[in-house]
Parts: structure tokens; C-alpha cells; sequence
């Protein structure tokens, strides 16, 4: 934990506009004062910052202390005199009393040392955390389901058009931190509704650039599900371990392609480590699996794949050399499907799902609220008499469903026409006729 001091400075350095951040801040650890805190094996450090010299060519000191995330007072500096004990690498130039001004780059022994350490393992990026060290941090990462209410969800649903009656049943859904499955007919916005509700989560967690356990690496961090909170300058001046990240509470979509080695520790043979599955990644946060059912792989599978964690809070990963990980499951799934439920499992499976909450058509009500809705974002002046026309003849007449994401198509159908055909945008029979025509397939 942070000192008083190290806390104070901190909050004043983050508390410029980044509530997510600050309220973070108690889970910060601080840089680890010797190589003994880092958790990890000298040696480890030492082929790590080899390999990292490799890959870079040349380092100066103060580079290489930033790509190890790691303080030069009492690890980088240990690591560099036994890097140069050993004649793995030489000062290749530099000024000046200080090893951080100083370029160092390997020696022909120290290139040999570096390609028979990537054989084994191939990591070359931030100094990972201790697999404990993740499991005791992520273990005290709960989501704070509970203090989310009917104010903070309709703050999040806020630009949608969303029945009191259908918020009665997201709501308390969401706030359980139980799975969750929704279903109904496509295009009315269980991935969209879903997604609002990740984002009434609030304040950051902490995540691990990487993760070591028994020798073997994990990378964690992944740009495209984790948003950086907070500025590195900043946290760079407060004497934080910054092999960890602030990052938003992560929400994750998967769909149809989805197979099961995408939920299991995969081996990166180009890098030679291993990448962490996707609800590791999402952890703290919202994982979902989009169109359940149409995965190339039976329903029951997926579903028994997650029996354990859910019911037991904690996730099973195998690694090489026998290496068993054990990690805490503190996120939200969501289950969503446009199938029949009872045509995908059983009973006895759905029963597993706490929540199972229907997305029904909106109403012809809330059809032409949205619909206005869109124009106004669009820019298209909107019009009632044409509005009844699209329904009247478009939807009454052929029987057609309403469907949320219909008006946001149609609008955006008519626009590119209306361009195309150097036409003004406004909603016209014949405008409306064509964007009906082109986006609508008679199935039979």
C-alpha cells in the first residue's frame, strides 16, 4: 500500500478531471525498492533485460529502466553490474558519472546468451508481476455491483429509448454481478444495451502488463480491451510500480467466431510466451458473448465451460511443464442470443444463468421515438406525415416487425441515396421508397 505522503501526491497529481483514476488509487503498490520486491528471480530479470537489448540493439540505461518498468535505484542497477560481471553486454557510449546516461549494447557472448534465452522464452516487454501478486490484487478488483441504482442506470441508458418496465428487469440483472442472458428477436440492441450498462461502472483497475508463473510468461495487457486511465508522465514521478496499468473497467464482445482456445492460455509460438484468454483480460469487468448459439461449437460445451467459475468465483489455466494457475473470476457475463433459448440447452442448463431477461420489438411508440431520435442526430428534418407513411405502408400493409436498429438503417440508407442522386436530404415517399427497397430482403 501507499504511504500517506505517496497517496497525498499522487491524488494531486490525478485528481485534475480523473475521478475513475483517483478512485483507484488505494490499489496502487509502489516501485519496488530491490529485486527481492519485484517478486521475481534475479536471473529472471537478467535474461529478461539480455533479450531486451537484443531485440532494441542498444539501450541507454535510462531507456532500458523504462522498458523494464522497473526503478534503476536498487533493480536496474543490480541487473546491469550483473550484466557486465558476466560480459554479457559493454557501455557502448555515454557521458558522465551515471550508468542512465550511458548506451549499453551486447557482446558477442551476450548475443549468444540472448538467442538461447528466447528459445526458451521469447518474452522481450515490461517486467511481469508474480502470478500471486495478480491474484491478490485482482481478488480485491469486485466491481461494485451493489451501488449501482435505477438513477445510475438510466443515466447509463441516456440517448436510448428504454421502457420503465424493461429497466425494472436490466437492472437488477446488471446490479447482481451474476451471468445474465438475453434474448429476442436481432436488431433491437442487447449488444448496445449491454455495453451502456458496462459503462455505469465506475473507477479504474489495475492491470498487469504481464504475468509470471513458474518461469513462464503471460501477456495481459491488450490495447484493444484495455483503455489507459491517467497520464504515465504523472504516475512516472510518483514512485509507482508501473509494470501495473490503470485502466477502465474493460468490456468484452465476442461473437460467432468465437472457439474454445480463445478461453484458454494460448501459446504464441512467433513470440514464444503465452497470451492471456479473453475473460482474464475482462476481468473487473463485462465479458459477452454475442449471438450464443451460432459458435462453431455445441451450446453445451460452451456452456460447461463455465460452470467452475461461475459457481466458484475462480478460473483453472494449465501452462507448460505442468504449471496450474489458479485465478480469481470477478466479472459479469452476458449470454445473448436472437435463437429460441429452449432451441439452444436445456432447462437444466438455463437454470446455471441466473438472469434471462426477453429484448422484445419496441412498440410502434417507442419505433417512431426512435425514429425521430435519429433524425435529429442525423441532421434530416423530421416529418410525422412521413413517418406514418413509412409505417403505414412499409410496415402495416406487408406485416413487417419493428425493429430498433430499423430507423437508424432507413436514415442512413436514405442519406446515401438522397447524395448519390445530388438530391436534398429530407424524408420524401420517394426517398423513403428507395432506402425500403435497398435495405429490406424479401425471405419468404
Amino acid at each position: 500500500m501507499l504511504s500517506a505522503d505517496a497517496l497525498a501526491e499522487a491524488r494531486a497529481l490525478l485528481a485534475r478531471n480523473k475521478r475513475d483514476v483517483v478512485e483507484a488509487l488505494p490499489s496502487l503498490p509502489p516501485a519496488p525498492v530491490n529485486i527481492e520486491a519485484t517478486g521475481l528471480k534475479e536471473s529472471f530479470l537478467v535474461d529478461l533485460a539480455v533479450k531486451l537489448l537484443f531485440v532494441r540493439g542498444s539501450l541507454h540505461g535510462r531507456e532500458l529502466c523504462e522498458a523494464l518498468a522497473l526503478p534503476y535505484t536498487g533493480v536496474v542497477d543490480g541487473i546491469l553490474r550483473v550484466i557486465k560481471d558476466d560480459m554479457l553486454a559493454q557501455v557502448r557510449s555515454g557521458s558522465g558519472v551515471s550508468e542512465l546516461d550511458w548506451e549499453f549494447s551486447l557482446t558477442e557472448k551476450g548475443g549468444n546468451y540472448a538467442r538461447d534465452v528466447a528459445r526458451r522464452n521469447g518474452y522481450a516487454g515490461p517486467a511481469p508481476v508474480p502470478v500471486e501478486a495478480y491474484v491478490e490484487v485482482a481478488g480485491r478488483q469486485l466491481p461494485a455491483w451493489q451501488k449501482l441504482n435505477h438513477a445510475h442506470m438510466r443515466e447509463a441508458f441516456a440517448g436510448l429509448t428504454v421502457s420503465d418496465d424493461m429497466l425494472f428487469r436490466l437492472g437488477p440483472a446488471f446490479n447482481s454481478g451474476k451471468s445474465m442472458f438475453l434474448y429476442g428477436p436481432a436488431g433491437n440492441g442487447k449488444t448496445l444495451l449491454s455495453e451502456k450498462m458496462s459503462a455505469s461502472l465506475r473507477g479504474g483497475i489495475l492491470v498487469p502488463q504481464a504475468i509470471e508463473a513458474g518461469g513462464q510468461v503471460i501477456q495481459m495487457f491488450d490495447p484493444v480491451h484495455h483503455r489507459l486511465l491517467g497520464d504515465e508522465a504523472d504516475r512516472a514521478k510518483m514512485s509507482l510500480d508501473r509494470r501495473w496499468l490503470v485502466v477502465a473497467r474493460p468490456f468484452i464482445i465476442v461473437g460467432g467466431e468465437l472457439v474454445m482456445s480463445d478461453l484458454e492460455m494460448a501459446f504464441d509460438p512467433q513470440r514464444n510466451h503465452y497470451i492471456a484468454p479473453l475473460q482474464l483480460k475482462a476481468n473487473g469487468g463485462v465479458f459477452m458473448i454475442d449471438d450464443f448459439g451460432r459458435q462453431r461449437m455445441p451450446a453445451r460445451d460452451l456452456l460447461n465451460r463455465w460452470i467452475v467459475p461461475l459457481e466458484k468465483n475462480y478460473d483453472y489455466h494449465s501452462l507448460g511443464g505442468g504449471v496450474q494457475l489458479q485465478v480469481p473470476f470477478n466479472l459479469l457475463i452476458i449470454f445473448s442470443t436472437n435463437l429460441v433459448p429452449k432451441d439452444l440447452v436445456e432447462e437444466a442448463f438455463l437454470r446455471r444463468i441466473r438472469y434471462k431477461v426477453e429484448v422484445p420489438d419496441p412498440t410502434e411508440a417507442q419505433f417512431r421515438e426512435i425514429f425521430e431520435r435519429f433524425c435529429q442526430g442525423a441532421g434530416v428534418p423530421f416529418k410525422a406525415a412521413m413517418l406514418d407513411y413509412l409505417i403505414d405502408t412499409h410496415y402495416r400493409k406487408v406485416g413487417r416487425g419493428f425493429r430498433a436498429t430499423h430507423p437508424r438503417d432507413l436514415i442512413s440508407q436514405l442519406i446515401d441515396i438522397a447524395r448519390f442522386n445530388e438530391l436534398k436530404v429530407e424524408l420524401t415517399e420517394r426517398l423513403l421508397d428507395a432506402a425500403v427497397h435497398t435495405y429490406f430482403v424479401d425471405l419468404g
